[in-house]
């Protein structure tokens, strides 16, 4: 199941919007924001999915029958760039545990080149619900290499993918690589990618705009 959050009009589409605006960009505080809102406002939206029970809370005038999380899930998340999205579903699912994993693109030509994980930091997750940040999905190969990297920690019980900006191609690409039961929350879905696969119209290097050109 895909949910494309572009196709309703929002307040979120704002937050979206200033992510991709140039000039905006500039002020890598408030993209770090952007990112950390629009995970909040994902992190609400998934949140209807998960399983609750009823609890009683003592109030200082009586009893109020209370769902509440059964379980809280596993955050994950891509280094650098997923960090900030991160920080949004940490605000929200608050109490989770959270795992980190490192990818990156190594180039052997300009348009061809190769994912590698090198750095994982993760809890146990068997039979926990895994939600995966990364602001966007070009390709979707780091997904795939990050999902399968975790699963060094046990197998989940559910997998979401959480995104600000994902392309078709690469969310077909994931149909085929990750479990069919996946769940996809995605800010808005853009339809072209280029010979180098950066998504167009996009919004550049969501890393860099947040935390600083590479060097």
């Amino acid at each position: 199941m895909i949910y494309d959050f572009s196709k309703t009009s929002s307040i979120f589409q704002t937050f979206i919007a200033e992510l991709r605006d140039v000039s905006i960009q500039k002020d890598s505080m408030r993209f770090r924001r952007n990112l950390e809102r629009i995970s909040e406002v994902l992190a609400y939206e998934l949140s209807k999915e998960l399983e609750y029970e009823y609890v009683d809370i003592n109030t200082p005038l009586g009893i109020a029958n209370t769902p509440l999380l059964k379980e809280q899930p596993v955050l994950a998340t891509i280094l650098r760039a997923g960090l900030g999205m991160h920080l949004g579903l940490l605000n929200y699912f608050d109490r989770a545990d959270s795992a980190f994993v490192s990818a990156y693109r190594k180039h052997t030509t300009l348009e061809d080149f190769e994912i590698y994980v090198e750095y994982l930091a993760s809890p146990k997750i068997d039979n926990n619900v895994l939600i995966i940040s990364d602001p966007m999905l070009a390709t979707g190969s780091s997904m795939s290499m990050v999902y399968k990297s975790i699963l060094r920690q046990g197998t989940p019980s559910r997998l979401i993918v959480v995104s600000a900006i994902a392309t078709s191609e690469a969310l077909d690409y994931l149909s085929k690589e990750l479990p069919k039961s996946t769940t996809y929350y995605i800010g808005a879905i853009d339809d072209e990618l280029t010979a180098q696969s950066y998504i167009v119209p996009g919004l550049g290097d969501a890393g860099d705009l947040a935390y600083g050109i590479k060097s």
